[in-house]
């Protein structure tokens, strides 16, 4: 339970106190009113003993009584209406309420932290009312009247006479048949006469000389002079006079306004008595045992009186006394005409009064009583009942044991002997003396249960336990199962809820003293039922409080009985308990994912805040309800959105003023919130596809991200000259959650800016969003200010400022309709529209919330709630959310990852420029497929669509090699596609069939095709005219593509770059971007492969020839309708070296290859004439075209010579950067490796043409396209497309550190041996008569040849050496004659022929290549002496002439 301002013992010692009566006569009842009080109101507070008092037990040891407190009241006759009654407790209840501002207790249980107030004001109230009013019973004697207080006036003509007449009427009352109420202790009254006199307005002597009458009539010890009023209400008082009865008073005169509201009386007539009753379930039968009087309503009393006829007020009197102590109580001040020393008179009129009068009174009564039953005690058992028997002639001793266990079916008469014990009980209890008062208590219960009289049983039972508890010094402990059964009497067997509601109420606060928390909340709950709401929530609340008071705090228990109890204060119409236990034990289930509970709870408690009127409380209630993951059926979900928005209506008048208020539903990812800054994308139209630039329907990828940023770096550096400016930020068109948005976006004036706002409609019924719109504030820019100078005020499209036209700043779109699904994530896109320059703040989202039409008819309306509020669709409530993005977690520095720091966000924060050009891009006949290495023309169309001019248009791409805008010569470039045969992309010349496979040989420089320089190859310069695209203007350019080498899906990223005219401070350029999506089907591979020739040429050769040989594969397997591949032409392109001509043509020139087909073909190759001669830093390519159909493509001229620089050096540059330049210390050793490796370098470049022939549709095409090999090496294989290479095995890590030895670099046996060409010159048969001639000797011409562009010295050995036996049997049986070494020196080129003599001695076929040549660099001290082997055996035929 919860704490009481009363210990226990104060509690059960004011609970039980001496009743005395009081009879006023009308002229002292009026002089008590002129203090707004009656004369029992006006003694109350002063019916507490200030000082101890004695009395003499039966066994004449002194009793000290300690702080005894008597109670005074009215006689009432009339037994008092249950519904009256009822009517009184709970509006006691419903006036006490938590004081506001009272900090309540912090409980720490485990994880709670729980506010909860310590003390139950209303409680305690409810408990002093009940005790008040509780009725006086027969089977006890502890509320009836010891006394009655007699009062007259001292201005009455005959005060004496007075005094007789209302002595009589009380023995009429007392002792007449007419009158069962009130009940009285003792035949012989205590009867005290009291002489009330007016001070200021009466005679004191008059008054002194009435009170010696008394005296000598009534004795000292009957009678008193209480002299009040000693000063008018007019009088202004020096001192404050305290008011002790207001606490008494006022909270009466609260209770009751409501039932005096019409004047009339508030007793309930007979026949609206049962429909009253009625209300709170009771049986009727129980209406006489729950009887009560109206002691502690004055009010009630004084009515009640009228219907008893004794204090001759008539109706209409009564009425207005009823109002005017209503109004005494409503703030007016009570006791205004008495002082201090009225107060003090009154006090000691009370001490007198008890301690002369009613003390001495219940010390004689009780020891004539205890005279009574110590006479007694001598007779036997069985004389004992027979004078029972004879005392009680109403009694039935036939009855059957149910019949006796029936509370109507025993009545003893009031002079048993069982009753004469009780009454001497009670009278003990009352006056503290509680070992007497248990053994009296104990006595009766034995003889009561005897006689199975159980309504006495049980008061004795609970009286007993009572006395047992209060005794001092607790010689036994607390009887609790005394208590227990008297309970189950009460409840069970009378029937009798009021009084096992007294018994409960005792028994639970002594347990609480205790300790004994568990027992007190079992018994508390043991007494919930369904006939008395109020009464069950009280104890059910004070239950959890037992709870919440354990040593080991049970919190769940706790919060589930306020839960119950809230319920039942609910049932009894006690709104604002039952919102407050609602809300206490809403702490414990909140955020612990009981979400039926939590639902539950706010649901209740949204309703009673709206009850009571309170709007903001319920609508955050409702509010909770919604924003949490439910799991409540569809229907319940829309009931609760109704009543959410009914109430929210309320809360919120919506005047265009107010703010608007922010609404809970739906719930939006504000992280998820994307910004597009620009026009949407335009769909393609027929042959025209618009570039796909940037859009909200892309979904984000890091790495292309990655790519854009690259490329728009890159080419603003090239256009910077090498540099990225300071103040450089990358073009975001599209900013999210994972874009970079640390930095003020730039938007564009009369360019919109979309806002992508991620919505979650967590309810299972769908939600209506109706105008729904962006909220923003605006400031201009600084130049716009106004003629004071200062900035402009923030403009914004808030409610408050709707008077100003906002429209010619920012234009809003606005969407009418948005309805979202159940449980379904939807995106809206809302755009804004700026007009003037400035920054731009993107609050958050405005909108109407509603419900759709078919949610309406699941459920009714709300029972608390007005009928026809909620209409299917009529609830519409506009409201805002705002757009709140929390920036990325900072952990840079080390304060940032110590502590919690985010960064800002500033997508919705962009700021407006002033206008900027905007360029489209267009592509005509942009292919989807192609061909590996296909050729496709097509076009571009640059439009300006803005109102600005632009400049500087330049595209940039990490695949240069797909695609060119032709050279920079246009004599270099097709005119259109029409100008050849079969509308070829290529520059065509027809020839003449019968030439056959000629040359043609032009030359070309790759700065004429943008590439080599200085320049970045992947940015490429788009020709304009005059370099400037006017506003509105558009221009069409040829595009040249080829299919990447590699099969497969290709995206290709382009971006056009362009600036404005004007240059402007914030933004400096735009970029559009692109992405082309290639799919590419097999075609052609070509491996190529170089030798040199062992034919020495003529002088004018220099340097001699070599062989390629070209092997192409058709790896088509007729996909994409491809019939055959014909090679229509092979170029070559070099620096060095040109195609001579083809060494095996064959006799159809053009080749064909259907699928899976090869073909292998090999050209003589032969160095430049100007080669030799020119500079090495020239740049200019010969091309070499061998022509095997009837027309010469010119390979250096576009689109051929575009892509071959395009592929060819790209791929050179990426594979070796150049190198730094040579230190000037660096050692010759190097150089000497330099001239050994460009011996056997070729630089070669192979151009492969081709044309294909594909069906579709029906149609025959031609496709034409080209394939590059570049030969670096002699001897090494070249191919068109990469190898896919295998993944390499994986190996175990090796932790080791490398030795810093220097590595001496060495050429390779390979490079060596191409130093010294060697070339033998001899008879391919010589006959000799070797029967004339033994030996035969033939002369042998050894050629060499330098190959590299240094002196070589040469070393030429004969000597045979043998390595292998298959070596003696070629060579063995021959030999050189002669000089068998020689040594010589080779300038640079030069050809040297030497003489030899080959000896044989019979016939045969042999091999001639036996001489060994060894070649150094003449000018290196190093040697690096290698074999130069000839290329191929020669042989030799000797035969017998």
């Amino acid at each position: 339970m919860a704490q009481c301002l009363l210990s226990v013992h104060e509690f059960l010692q004011d609970s039980f106190i001496p009743q005395v009566a009081a009879m006023c006569s009308e002229e002292a009842d009026k002089l008590s009113r002129k203090n707004q009080l009656s004369f029992c109101e006006l003694v109350r507070p002063f019916c507490r003993l200030s000082t101890e008092v004695h009395m003499r037990d039966p066994s004449n040891q002194l009793h000290v009584i300690k702080n005894l407190k008597i109670a005074v009241n009215n006689i009432v006759t009339q037994v008092p209406q249950q519904a009256v009654i009822r009517k009184l407790l709970n509006d006691v209840v419903s006036a006490s309420q938590p004081a506001e501002g009272l900090v309540p207790n912090v409980i720490t249980a485990g994880d709670y932290d729980l506010n909860i107030s310590a003390t139950t004001a209303w409680f305690e109230s409810y408990r002093e009312t009940f005790f008040q009013c509780m009725p006086a019973s027969d089977h006890e004697f502890l509320n009836h009247y010891l006394a009655c207080m007699l009062v007259v006036s001292s201005h009455e003509p005959e005060p004496v006479e007075q005094f007789l007449k209302l002595s009589q009427e009380q023995h009429r009352i007392q002792h007449s048949n007419d009158y069962s109420y009130p009940k009285w202790f003792t035949p012989n009254t205590l009867k005290y006469y009291v002489l009330l006199h007016d001070v200021s307005g009466g005679d004191e002597q008059r008054a002194d000389s009435i009170y010696e009458d008394m005296i000598q009539r009534y004795g000292t010890q009957g009678c008193y002079l209480l002299k009040i009023n000693s000063r008018t209400s007019g009088e202004v008082a020096d001192e404050q006079i305290p008011d002790p009865w207001s606490q008494y008073v006022q909270k009466n005169s609260i209770q009751n306004q409501e039932s005096f509201e019409d004047g009339t009386s508030p007793v309930v007539s007979n026949k609206n008595l049962e429909h009253v009753i009625s209300v709170d379930g009771l049986e009727h039968s129980m209406k006489e045992a729950l009887s009560n009087n109206f002691k502690a309503h004055p009010l009630q009393l004084d009515q009640l009186n009228d219907f008893s006829g004794c204090d001759g007020l008539d109706n209409s009197k009564s009425v207005g006394l009823v109002n005017e102590t209503k109004k005494s109580g409503c703030g007016t001040p009570h006791g205004t005409c008495l002082t201090l020393t009225d107060h003090d008179r009154i006090r000691q009129f009370i001490q007198e009064f008890t301690i002369r009068g009613l003390l001495p009174h219940i010390e004689k009564t009780i020891r004539q009583l205890n005279d009574q039953l110590i006479s007694r005690k001598g007779l036997s058992r069985s004389l004992f009942s027979a004078t029972k028997k004879w005392f009680s002639g109403s009694k039935v001793p036939e009855k059957s044991i149910a019949e006796l266990k029936n509370t109507s079916g025993l009545l003893y008469p009031p002079e048993a002997p069982e009753l004469q014990i009780r009454k001497m009980a009670d009278l003990c209890f009352l006056v503290q003396h509680y070992d007497l008062a248990y053994s009296c208590y104990h006595t009766a219960k034995k003889d009561f249960l005897s006689d199975q009289a159980m309504l006495y049983a049980a008061g004795s039972l609970e009286m007993a336990a009572v006395s047992a508890f209060l005794q001092p010094g607790a010689p036994r402990p607390y009887p609790a199962h005394y208590m227990d059964t008297a309970i189950q009497t009460y409840r069970d067997i009378c029937k009798n809820m009021v009084l096992a509601e007294r018994c409960v109420l005792l028994s639970s606060e002594i347990l609480k003293s205790q300790a004994k928390y568990s027992d007190a909340a079992a018994l508390l709950i043991r007494l919930t039922s369904e006939d008395s709401d109020l009464r069950s929530a009280l104890l059910l609340e004070q239950a959890a409080h037992c709870f919440i008071n354990m040593k080991n705090p049970m919190v769940r228990k706790f919060a589930f009985h306020m839960i119950l109890a809230g319920h039942r204060f609910n049932k009894a119409g006690q709104k604002k308990h039952a919102l407050r236990c609602y809300c206490q034990s809403m702490q414990v289930y909140k955020g612990k994912g009981w979400s039926l509970a939590e639902d539950h709870i706010n649901f209740t408690i949204g309703r009673q805040s709206y009850t009571l009127h309170q709007l903001e409380n319920a609508a955050s209630a409702f509010r909770h309800i919604l924003i949490n993951d439910s799991k409540q059926p569809a229907s319940q979900q829309g009931a609760f959105l109704r009543e959410y928005l009914y109430v929210y209506k309320n809360v919120c008048p919506q005047s265009p003023e107010s703010p608007l208020p922010q609404l809970p539903l739906p719930y939006i990812n504000s992280s998820a919130t994307r910004v597009f800054f620009g026009h949407d994308r335009r769909p393609a139209e027929g042959e025209k596809q618009a570039a796909t630039h940037v859009s909200l329907d892309q979904e984000y990828d890091g790495e292309s991200s990655q790519q854009w940023k690259e490329l728009e770096e890159l080419v603003v550096s090239v256009v910077n000259r090498g540099v990225l400016p300071p103040n450089f930020q990358t073009t975001q068109y599209c900013l999210g959650s994972n874009s970079d948005n640390s930095k003020f976006p730039l938007a564009v004036v009369q360019e919109p800016i979309t806002v992508e706002v991620s919505f979650k409609n967590p309810l299972k019924v769908p939600l209506l969003l109706t105008d729904l719109s962006l909220l923003w504030k605006f400031q201009p820019s600084e130049i716009i200010q106004n003629s004071v100078g200062e900035p402009k005020e923030p403009i914004t499209n808030d409610l408050s400022t709707k008077g100003k036209c906002v429209s010619d700043v920012i234009g809003t779109e606005e969407i009418s309709e948005f309805l979202i699904n159940s449980e379904e994530t939807k995106i809206a896109r809302l755009k804004l529209f700026p007009f003037q320059s400035g920054e731009l703040h993107i609050l958050g989202i405005v909108y109407n919330l509603s419900t759709t039409p078919y949610i309406g008819t699941v459920d009714g309306p709300a029972s608390s709630l007005p009928a026809g509020k909620f209409t299917s669709n009529g609830v519409s409530v506009r409201g805002r959310q705002d757009l709140e993005i929390q920036g990325p977690r900072l952990n840079s520095t080390k304060e940032e990852k110590t502590s919690i720091q985010y960064g800002p966000d500033r997508r919705l924060d962009p700021i407006i420029v002033p206008q900027m050009p905007l360029l489209e891009v267009y592509f005509i006949n942009f292919p989807t497929g192609l061909l590996c290495g296909e050729i496709r023309k097509a076009h571009v169309e640059f439009v300006n669509v803005s109102n600005c001019p632009l400049t500087g248009l330049r595209v940039v791409s990490k695949r240069p090699e797909f695609f060119t805008f032709g050279s920079n010569t246009a004599a270099l470039t097709p005119l259109s596609p029409a100008a050849s045969m079969n509308c070829s992309a290529y520059k065509t010349v027809v020839t003449d069939s019968t030439s056959g496979c000629t040359m043609l040989t032009s030359s070309a420089a790759p700065v004429d095709f943008g590439v080599g320089g200085e320049s970045q190859p992947e940015v490429i310069d788009i020709p304009l005219t005059d370099s400037v695209l006017a506003p509105g203007a558009s221009v069409q350019l040829p595009l040249w593509l080829r299919g990447p080498d590699e099969e497969g899906v290709h995206e290709i990223n382009f971006v056009f770059y362009y600036e404005s005219l004007e240059k402007q401070l914030r933004m400096r350029h735009r970029v559009l971007r692109h992405t082309a999506v290639i799919c590419t089907s097999k075609s052609l591979n070509v491996r190529a492969s170089v030798s040199r020739s062992n034919t020495l040429e003529d002088e004018e050769s220099k340097g001699g020839n070599m062989l390629v040989f070209v092997d192409v594969e058709n790896m088509n397997t007729s996909e994409a309708g491809v019939k055959e591949f014909h090679i229509v032409q092979v170029s070559s392109s070099s620096k060095n070296w040109k195609l001579q001509k083809s060494v095996n043509p064959t006799k159809n020139k053009d080749t064909k290859l259907t699928s899976r087909e090869r073909v292998k073909m090999c050209f003589k190759a032969v160095r430049c004439k100007s080669s030799l001669d020119a500079e090495p830093s020239s740049e200019r390519y010969t091309f070499g075209d061998i022509i095997l159909g009837n027309e010469q493509i010119i390979s250096s001229t576009t689109p051929c010579a575009d892509f071959f620089f395009r592929s060819s050096l790209s791929t050179q540059c990426k594979k070796s950067p150049p190198a730094a330049t040579a230190a000037s210390g660096k050692s010759t050793h190097d150089e000497a490796v330099r001239l050994i490796q460009k011996c056997s370098e070729v630089n070669l470049n192979i151009i492969v043409l081709w044309k294909a022939y594909v069906v579709e549709d029906n149609k025959q095409l031609i496709l034409e396209g080209q394939h590059h090999v570049t030969l670096h090496t002699v001897g090494m294989e070249a191919l068109s497309s990469p190898q896919k290479q295998e993944q390499p095995e994986m190996v175990l890590l090796k932790f080791n550190r490398p030795e810093s030895t220097a590595v001496t670099t060495k050429p390779s046996t390979e490079q060596l041996s191409n130093l010294i060409k060697t070339s033998l010159h001899y008879p391919e048969s010589f006959s000799h008569p070797f029967h004339q001639k033994s030996l035969c000797i033939v002369p042998v011409t050894l050629v060499l040849s330098n190959s590299s562009q240094a002196d070589v010295d040469v070393i030429v050995d004969l000597r045979h050496k043998t390595t292998s036996p298959e070596s003696l049997e070629i060579h063995g049986s021959f030999t050189w004659l002669g000089q068998t070494q020689y040594k010589s020196q080779l300038k640079s080129h030069q050809v040297f022929s030497l003489q030899l003599q080959a000896c044989f001695i019979h016939t045969g076929i042999y091999n001639l290549g036996t001489p060994r040549v060894f070649a150094k660099l003449a000018n290196q001290v190093t040697l690096f002496e290698t074999n130069q082997q000839s290329s191929m055996p020669a042989l030799i035929v000797i035969n017998n002439a």
